[in-house]
């Protein structure tokens, strides 16, 4: 019986690089020249921390910083922003975190998508991830083709194809 899971992870590697090229590029700018610009990230929790002047310089990181996440292949999807709080100094500040993994609701809904198709698989909902089980690849390949079509709120990687 052939399967493959579907899931949602960041290579939090690419995720450092592209923070660290957002912060050199930041060094770099007249318009950001004597500036306190902090961009730092957190791997643990999976999150970056933005702190600067004023919303217009954070405008210009923020871009910056999708940009170089989108030349590094992770989805603009996983970017979760937060609120714009303003801190002591005369600073603002923002976090951005990133998602990974399903969760249940959306989870349940590739359930319901996958069902829908009439296909001859399974689809089961296992922790942050959906696993696929069918008799044939061309029916496990119809259900990806479709889940490709599909604007959901995360970003999807199709993993673990074994025959």
């Amino acid at each position: 019986m052939a399967s493959f899971d579907i899931v949602n992870k960041l290579d939090m590697q690419e995720v450092d690089n592209a923070v660290n090229t957002t912060r050199r590029t930041v060094d770099s700018r007249y318009d950001f020249r004597g500036s306190e610009t902090e961009i730092t990230l957190d791997k643990k929790t999976g999150a970056i921390h933005i702190l600067t002047e004023d919303t217009m310089k954070l405008s210009a990181i923020e871009e910056m910083l999708s940009a170089n996440l989108a030349k590094r292949k992770v989805s603009p999807k996983a970017q979760q922003l937060g609120e714009i709080e303003a801190t002591g100094k005369n600073k603002v500040k923002r976090d951005i975190r990133l998602r990974q993994g399903i969760d249940q609701d959306t989870a349940r809904k590739i359930v319901k998508l996958i069902k829908g198709l009439k296909l001859k698989v399974q689809a089961q909902i296992q922790d942050d991830q959906v696993r696929v089980n069918g008799k044939k690849i061309d029916d496990l390949q119809a259900v990806i083709a479709m889940l490709r079509k599909q604007e959901l709120e995360v970003p999807l990687q199709f993993v673990n194809m074994k025959n």
